[in-house]
Parts: C-alpha cells; structure tokens; sequence
C-alpha cells in the first residue's frame, strides 16, 4: 500500500476510535444514572443489571487498550483499570465498575479532545509547491506542468513567480526573494550563469533561465522531503500519566495482593484496586494540559496537542531562526546620509517621492519614514525601474536616481564611510541622486525585534538554559543579531539540510524547541523535539510543520507560552501526585478492612473531584507575572 493509503487509513482508524470513545462515555454515563434512578426507586436488581452492563463496558475496551499498550512495551495507567473492572465483575461489586467505567471514559474523552487538536500534516507544504513551468520554444511560450520539465529546456519565468526548477540564469540578471529558501530578508541579484533554486520568487522583471534539474530533484522538492521525512522520523509521545504509573501499578497490585492474604478475601483486593485506579491520573492531567492549550491561545500561541505542551515545558534548548523570527523580517530606515550640500530630510522627500512609483522591497520602508517625519512628497514622473539597479524619474522638475544606478563614476569621499559602516552593521543601503550628482543615502536594516531580548530572558526564566540561533544568513549579520538580543550560540549560513543537522544534534543532548517562520524552516520544525511558527503573517509550510504557531506577531508570545506550559505541567503533576497519594492512603484503608469496593469508589470520585478542580486552575492567569506581556525591553 502506498503511503498515502496508510496515512488516509490511519486517519480513518482514528476518526472511528474517537467516535468510539465518545460513545462509550455517553453510555456509560446514561447506564450509570439509570442504574442510580432505578435504584433510588426501589429496584436494586434491575439497578444491579444495568451496573453490570456497564462494568462490562468497560472492561471489553479497557482490555483493548491495555494490549495495544503491552505491545508497545507500556504497562500504562490502562492495567490497573482493566484489573479492577474486571475484579468488581467477578465478585459482582457492579457499581464500582460502573463508576470506573464513566472515569475511565471520560480520560479517553479528554485524550481524544487533545488529539484533535494534532495537526502535523506537511502536505501545505506540498501543494504550495511549484505546479506550472513556462517551457520556451520556436513559436512562443507554453504552460507545461512541471513534472514535464527536463534539465537543459528552456523556461521564462514571469515577474511575481515561483521558479519552478533549480536551474542557470540566460541573458538578463534575475532579481529573486530567496527569503522561503534561504530566510535571507534582502533580494538577491542572480546574473546569466549563475544557479537559481525553485520556490524562490522572481521580484524583477521576466528572466529566461535553463533547468538544470527534474521537480523531484529540484530545492523545493527536497525541502518538502525533508520536511516529510523529519515528521516521520518522530516517536509517538508517551501519555504523561504512564511515566507515575511505572511505580504506582506495582504498589497498588501489592497491597491488593496484601489485601486479600490478610481478609483472606477477593473483594478486599478488588476494594484495593477500585481506589487505586488512577483516575487523577486518566483527568487530571489531560484536563490540566487541555486546560493549557487552552490558556496558551489568549496569549497568542496555538499548541497543537497536550504533548506539545508537556515537551515546550521540558525544552532546555531553543533554536531561532533570524529573519522574521528575531527580526521584524523588514527593513526599516536606519539612517539618512546627507551630502555636504543637502539636508537629510530633502535626500529622504526626494527618495520617497521616486519610490511612490516602486514596488520594490525598499519602497515601503522609504514611505513610511518620510510619513513619518511629515515629509511632504511629490508626484514622480516618467518613473522607470531597473531590476537589480534602482529606479529613476522626474521629481519636481529634477532627474532622481535610487538605488544602486545612483552611484557616479567618481565617488565622494564620505561614500566609503557609509559602505564600511553599513557592512559592519549589516544593512543595505539606497543611494539617492539628482542631476547626476549623489545627494545622499538612506541605510536600511532589518532590525531585531523590540521584544526579543525581553523574551530571551524570560525563556531562561521558565528553564532554558540555551539560546541558539540556527539562520541561512551571514555569520557577519548573524553575530550582531545575537550580540543585540543576547544569545548563547549563532549557527549561521544553514541550509535547509544543515538546520535539520543542527537540530537533531541539539535535540540529542537535551529536549529542543525550533522557532522559524519561513518555508526553509519546515523541515527543522519537523526534526525539533517542539516547533514553534511565526504564522501571524501567514507562514504556511512552518505553521504546518509546527507543534506550536505564534498567531501574535511578537516574540514575546513564545515566552508567554513557555509560562503557561511550565506550569501546566507542574499542576499537572501535582494533581497526578497528590491524587495518588490520597488513593494510597485509600489503599492502606482499604487493606485494612475499613474500605469496601462501593464506598471506595465514591471516595474514589471525591478524589477525582478535587485533582480535577485543583488542575482547571491552569486557566486562570498567574498571581504574579515577570513583566507586562510583550512589553520592550529597556
């Protein structure tokens, strides 16, 4: 069967097995009072019946789960369960059965409730793949699929298009945004001969280029494997209350076992094991991680599932990817450059006024500071952009270059300074001219985050003790970055196939979380123990490939989220603990012959009362918070 098939059949299995368990609780639950009414109404036999029905119920199911566990090599919470049911059937304790049944089903209720919230389904990642090539030839262009396309044809690919195979730029210079490969920010310049790689967007004008490979073997094919592959690679996450029940099965088959030596009877054994099914285990600890999923939205994370949670709570290493993610994934204007002979606001009127007729990624950034100084603008005329050099027209009578054509032959002297300065910053730089002789520049940069320093601390504040970050970009650019926003480590000039190296080396020396927001960042999301997605603008294939996606566009949202985790997990397992810890006392009861299986199994649902309230508390905010959520730092 192809993988497909196994996939729409595992897909099935579990669409059938959830309908399932929420029939089962909607069963028991209808038994259980109809047994209560009719005993409260003079009829224990027919009371007594219904019971039974119920504990039988239980068991079959029960037996089902605690196999498939045992083939996994997992006792789990389900063996103490099906032994007690199966207990109170035998020695005809049927009202214990019944109540255990509700517990038992109400926990799978819950599982299943945090299941659906599961979505690692990485086929976004495939469908947003190139589909369509446009195959040159004698009489035109045509519009081939691209499984079609062979390395050596020649293809045109229009402005605003995904270049649909790795191939080599013919004639013109191609200007492509290789940020949802690469994650640089900047738009590249790819002149003829030089490699272009599919999934990256043209941003110039057409260019003709030849394919020097097939779809399937191209860059975006590959990222989609790996991205396939990571996912795959994954174990299924162990249910938090198997890792208590590891020492607590033992124990509760002792002391029934003790039990039915010294009362030399089954029923004080079967008492034993009612109050010692783990019902705090089966609620309390998926009501207290669903009661986290639910509390990590309003500030602004989407966790996938309850396991998710539990490994964000664990992760003592982070990985964060650069652009988008510790920056604002944007350039803004860092600096205005004026020559001696103009002000920087006219080098920034003029500029800004030109680029009103660009589309280009400056353009916006130029606007937005001239709006924001009060500039008042002109409207260009006979406005014309070179891809890859600049752009330039007529503003108020005056011919102004932006860009790089606005560069002469003979450069002033402070030229030099801004280039050194903008090197050693890592920003790009607009030269502005008029009539020919340069004015000024205007320095853009993509600037980190206002929150992001702020989040790192508050990330060693919840346990993590490494901060790394995993980016396609320059070492150069990187390490200011990291020295900015106060990292541990900087793994620069990744590919997508080194950050999934990086990650799994990570991952093996402690649990890692890997925060990314771009198509290249899928597969190591996939890879990390828990990804984290920067999808408020819309990062399909990393949000896909997530366990966890930042719906608010701030950093900070992770740190709000890692909180929440920490102490969803902590409430967690204190009411995982103190619930066995009271059973215990229940068992010691019990073994003593003051417990029988009836009484014991209401104590038992007191118990779960209380370990159930005490675990919604992971919906109320903290008391007391390290500071106001997404606030700058100072």
């Amino acid at each position: 069967m192809s993988g497909g098939g196994r996939a729409w059949l595992r897909r099935a299995a579990t669409a059938v097995r959830e309908r399932y368990e929420a029939g089962l609780l909607l069963l028991a639950a209808a038994l259980l009072g109809a047994g209560a009414i009719s005993w409260w109404s003079g009829a224990p036999a027919a009371a007594g019946a219904l019971w039974q029905v119920t504990t039988l119920a239980g068991v079959l199911p029960s037996l089902g789960w605690t196999i498939a566990a045992l083939r996994r090599g997992r006792t789990g919470v389900d063996l103490i369960a099906v032994l007690s049911l199966a207990g109170a059937w035998v020695t005809g304790e049927h009202f214990a059965g019944a109540l255990i049944t509700l517990m038992l089903a109400s926990g799978r209720a819950l599982e299943a409730l945090a299941r659906r919230r599961a979505s690692h389904d990485l086929r976004a990642l495939a469908s947003a793949a190139p589909r369509f090539a446009r195959r040159r030839g004698p009489s035109g262009t045509e519009r081939v699929p691209v499984d079609e396309v062979a390395p050596g044809d020649p293809l045109l690919v229009a402005t605003g298009e995904l270049v649909p195979v790795d191939g080599v730029v013919d004639g013109a210079t191609a200007v492509l945004d290789e940020s949802l490969v690469t994650g640089e920010s900047w738009q590249v310049e790819r002149p003829a001969g030089e490699p272009v790689r599919s999934g990256t967007v043209n941003a110039g004008d057409a260019f003709a280029m030849t394919a020097s490979a097939r779809a399937d073997e191209s860059t975006y094919a590959g990222i989609a494997r790996l991205a396939r592959e990571a996912g795959a690679e994954r174990a299924p996450a162990v249910r938090a209350a198997d890792h208590y029940a590891s020492w607590f099965l033992p124990l509760a088959l002792l002391l029934a076992a003790l039990a039915w030596q010294l009362q030399g009877s089954p029923v004080a054994a079967v008492a034993v094991l009612v109050v010692a099914t783990p019902c705090p285990l089966l609620l309390a600890v998926p009501i207290a991680l669903v009661a986290g999923l639910s509390r990590a939205s309003r500030v602004g994370a989407i966790v996938r599932d309850g396991d998710a949670l539990e490994h964000l709570a664990r992760a003592r290493t982070v990985l964060l990817d650069k652009t988008g993610t510790l920056t604002e994934g944007r350039p803004r204007v860092a600096r205005v450059v004026a020559s001696p002979a103009d002000s920087e606001d006219e080098v920034l009127r003029l500029a800004a006024s030109l680029e009103q007729a660009s589309s280009h990624l400056v353009a916006e950034p130029i606007l937005g500071e001239a709006r924001r100084r009060g500039l008042r603008l002109l409207a260009p005329e006979r406005a014309a952009e070179q891809p890859g050099r600049g752009i330039s027209g007529v503003v108020g009578g005056a011919r102004i270059e932006v860009g790089g054509l606005a560069l002469p032959e003979h450069r002033p002297d402070w030229v030099a300074e801004v280039e050194s300065t903008a090197e050693r910053d890592a920003s790009g730089v607009a030269w502005v001219s008029r009539e020919g002789s340069l004015s000024g520049a205007l320095v853009l940069r993509d600037r980190p985050r206002d929150d992001a320093p702020q989040a790192v601390r508050r990330l060693r504040a919840a346990g993590v003790r490494r901060v790394v970050m995993l980016t396609g970009d320059r070492p150069d650019v990187a390490r200011s970055v990291a020295e900015t926003v106060g990292l541990d480590d900087v793994l620069a000039s990744r590919t997508p196939t080194g950050k999934v190296a990086a990650v799994r080396a990570e991952s093996r020396l402690a649990t890692t979380a890997m925060v990314g927001d771009g198509i290249n960042d899928a597969p190591a999301l996939a890879a990390a123990d828990v990804g984290v997605a920067m999808g408020a603008r819309g990062a399909t294939a990393s949000s896909e490939a997530a366990d966890v996606v930042l719906t608010a566009d701030r950093l900070a949202a992770l740190a709000d989220c890692a909180d929440v985790a920490v102490r969803a997990r902590r409430i967690a397992a204190q009411s995982a603990i103190t619930g066995m810890f009271l059973s215990l006392l229940a068992m010691v009861a019990a073994v003593a012959g003051a417990l029988a299986p009836a009484p014991g199994a209401v104590l038992q649902e007191v118990i779960d009362v209380a370990v159930i309230l005490n675990s919604l508390r992971v919906l109320a905010a903290p008391a007391r918070r390290r500071g106001p959520v997404g606030s700058p730092a100072r």
